[in-house]
């Protein structure tokens, strides 16, 4: 068994790294776009605030893989041409915003209206009180609900691999399907996306005891 997960090492491994590199580019994706819809949720003009949440309650309610595949097929249609790994990146950034858009509304709407209040009393301007004085405060509320979302992220990153993209899981099935060894190598692969997934909370349980010491 250890001379079949050996020899198929390498397979596995690349697989990894792409996966781990879809997840790393949705989040980053996902998080600015989450940003920018949170605030848009609680600062933004009356229309811009129907168009965030109207985007939000959206994407939320569609499934990752039917976006992955209205990105996937559709954007050719319309004569975009779009790699499978950009889009299944590009579908999953989009959930993963709606999601950290939320969180986002959540965690800025919960610092309490004083701190804003005497931030513009000392005469700072919105943007500055917004950078040194509530985001640095709502960091430590927001933490904990992305990592929930970024867990999330990770294990649906798997399906990139319905349109042949050789994530982690199709390589495991590209290794099943040449080793019939479905047991062990689906272990395998359940185990990595472990370990991911254990150290992306170990480092969120870091930062947040950083922030909560800050």
């Amino acid at each position: 068994m250890m001379d079949l997960v050996l020899a198929s090492a390498p397979l596995i491994g690349r697989g990894l790294l792409i996966t781990l590199a879809v997840s790393a580019s949705v989040l980053v994706l996902g998080t600015a776009l989450g940003l920018i819809g949170g605030l848009c949720l609680l600062y933004g003009t009356r229309p811009l605030q129907w168009a965030a949440r109207i985007y939000v309650d959206v994407l939320r309610g569609v499934p990752q893989l039917v976006l992955i595949f209205a990105i996937f097929y559709g954007f050719p249609v319309l004569g975009l041409q779009m790699s499978a790994i950009a889009a299944g990146i590009l579908a999953l950034a989009l959930f993963c915003a709606a999601h950290v858009s939320e969180v986002v509304r959540g965690a800025v709407g919960s610092i309490p209206r004083g701190q804003s209040d005497a931030a513009r009393a000392i005469g700072l301007t919105f943007r500055q009180r917004l950078r040194h004085v509530i985001l640095p405060q709502a960091v430590g509320r927001f933490l904990p609900a992305w990592v929930n979302t970024a867990v999330e992220i990770v294990k649906s990153s798997s399906l990139v691999s319905l349109v042949s993209v050789v994530d982690l899981t199709m390589a495991t099935q590209q290794v099943v399907g040449r080793t019939r060894e479905a047991l062990l190598f689906y272990a395998v692969a359940a185990i990595l996306y472990f370990v991911v997934n254990f150290a992306l909370s170990l480092a969120s349980r870091n930062l947040e005891r950083r922030f909560s010491h800050a």
